[in-house]
């Protein structure tokens, strides 16, 4: 099985070029940049069609996770490049698609599950899940996240694909060991003692083990009858204070600092990113997958935890002091 991924030079896209690639396909990455991890690299500016195109012209699948990292503050630059980066590489690879004299079968497109609203009451499910943007006490830069999602979805749907069937992947944050990640970075507070609750711990964090994630792209492209929106995430979605205290069992730390709203803002400046990263509820419920019989083998954050701080250690990943 050829696999086409535009976007796939980052950590998610590594995961899965290095999982497929094991099982034996033939996975070509659309980059800007080098080759990696020796997966074959095809570069493209993500501007326009080009030789690229050619690739996915008889490939079987082509997932798209093509798009600026939102890891950034949200001035009218940044945004500008977030929004832009999504929806001209989402049409781009619609029209190349559209263009092919054997397209793909299955087109994965990357969306987010930031779509949904922040809220505490119920989780959010494809079928009854609430879409966000109205809350009345959302900061503006949680908004935006939401038009980008609304916006990247769009571009999908209009693609003229009759041809390929088309998923919108709502994914919760991939958690790896792998450094510079979402993993990384909390076993990384947590190891200096600052893995207490984050704001008020009330927010609900949704997740996804990478051997998880992997699995469920894999069934995505076997069920030719799915299609539309699938929410990526594990069934054990638990508020922050719950899930942070359940990472420092797992990683050895006894005691955490908490931090406090004003705190994270200003960590979030000097870091040049956004509160909302940590601080936004994402209450999400993989509907489709457990009610088409997806079996995860991480449902739950402990068992999750302790085998990423496992992994995370043997790497030699381990923060002193």
């Amino acid at each position: 099985m050829k696999v086409v991924i535009p976007g796939g030079s980052g950590q998610v896209g590594a995961l899965l070029t290095r999982a497929l690639a094991q099982d034996g396909h033939d996975v070509v990455v659309l980059s800007r940049g080098a080759a990696t991890n020796g997966t074959r690299t095809v570069t493209w500016d993500a501007q326009k069609p080009g030789p690229w195109t050619d690739e996915i012209d008889g490939a079987d699948v082509v997932i798209n996770l093509a798009g600026r990292s939102v890891n950034c503050r949200y001035n009218d630059t940044n945004r500008r490049a977030i929004m832009q980066s999504r929806v001209r590489t989402t049409r781009l690879v619609g029209e190349a698609i559209a263009g092919a004299k054997r397209p793909p079968r299955v087109w994965l497109q990357a969306s987010t599950a930031t779509i949904y609203a922040h809220r505490f009451d119920a989780p959010n499910d494809e079928a009854t899940g609430i879409l966000g943007g109205r809350e009345p006490d959302a900061p503006d830069t949680w908004r935006f996240s939401i038009d980008v999602a609304r916006a990247w979805e769009r571009e999908l749907d209009s693609a003229q694909v009759t041809a390929t069937r088309r998923v919108k992947l709502r994914s919760a944050i991939v958690m790896s060991p792998d450094p510079g990640g979402a993993f990384d970075r909390f076993v990384s507070l947590a190891r200096r003692g600052l893995g207490g609750r984050l704001g008020d711990g009330r927010q609900y964090v949704s997740w996804i083990h990478e051997l998880d994630f992997v699995r469920a792209v894999s069934w995505l492209i076997q069920h030719d009858d799915v299609e539309g929106p699938v929410n990526v995430a594990s069934p054990g979605a638990l508020p922050n204070a719950e899930f942070m205290r359940e990472l420092r069992q797992a990683a050895g730390v006894r005691f955490g600092l908490p931090s406090a709203p004003w705190m994270l803002e200003l960590g979030a400046f000097a870091m040049k990113t956004e509160t909302e990263l940590i601080l936004k509820s994402r209450r999400v419920a993989p509907g489709l997958l457990q009610e088409r019989g997806f079996k995860f083998v991480f449902p739950d954050w402990r068992r999750a935890a302790q085998d990423l701080c496992r992994r995370w250690e043997e790497a030699g990943r381990v923060v002193h002091g």
